[in-house]
């Protein structure tokens, strides 16, 4: 079993993401403005990294994620890892072997890793119902499980809305059951001793 430490987010792999293609879309334009004033490489230059940027940040994140999220299944399958349970939420993927008292994880802000580790490693579960509001105003716009490793607090939403759904809609009366749900399961696993 793996003792590395759980890393959710690399930074460079973030600041990469976010300002490589607004450094390559500024380098584009000062060629443009300095030695393409005017005709199609003007155009070239200035449409064509700005196009490819939007296309970077909308698709490749998820893309990327996807790979990752493959990576990590090809990994457990190659260890005998029994997925007894698996979450994929949309910043990770928590897949938990209840025989052997494991967990996986995939994260979206660190695709160059995988995490296999001991289930016990986990101090904490709980689940958020993200409750705001009193009354008649009680409400909320994300469930989530969230669980403690190393110290690290990992957050899985199992319901998100850009609204707020009153505390008896289906919605919010769903995700908070996949929450109690997969609390229950990281609970078993952390019990279980590593054979």
């Amino acid at each position: 079993m793996e003792e590395k430490k759980l890393k959710k987010m690399n930074v460079v792999y973030l600041m990469a993401y976010i300002f490589a293609p607004m450094l390559i879309c500024a380098v584009c334009f000062w060629l443009s403005a300095e030695f393409f004033p005017k005709g199609n490489m003007a155009v070239v230059l200035l449409m064509g990294p700005s196009i490819l940027s939007f296309i970077w940040w909308v698709f490749a994140g998820k893309i990327i994620y996807k790979k990752t999220q493959k990576k990590l299944e090809k990994k457990l399958d190659e260890m005998g890892f029994e997925r007894n349970h698996t979450f994929y939420g949309s910043g990770s993927m928590i897949v938990v072997d209840v025989v052997h008292g494991n967990i996986g994880m995939a994260f979206f802000w660190n695709p160059s890793e995988v995490f296999v580790l001991p289930a016990s490693r986990i101090t904490k579960t709980w689940v958020d119902d993200g409750k705001s509001g009193a009354g008649i105003f009680a409400g909320s716009a994300r469930v989530s499980f969230l669980f403690t490793i190393d110290n690290i607090k990992i957050r899985v939403n199992t319901f998100t809305s850009n609204q707020r759904w009153r505390m008896d809609s289906d919605y919010i009366l769903t995700g908070i059951s996949k929450a109690d749900m997969m609390v229950d399961v990281l609970e078993e696993a952390r019990t279980v001793k590593e054979k």
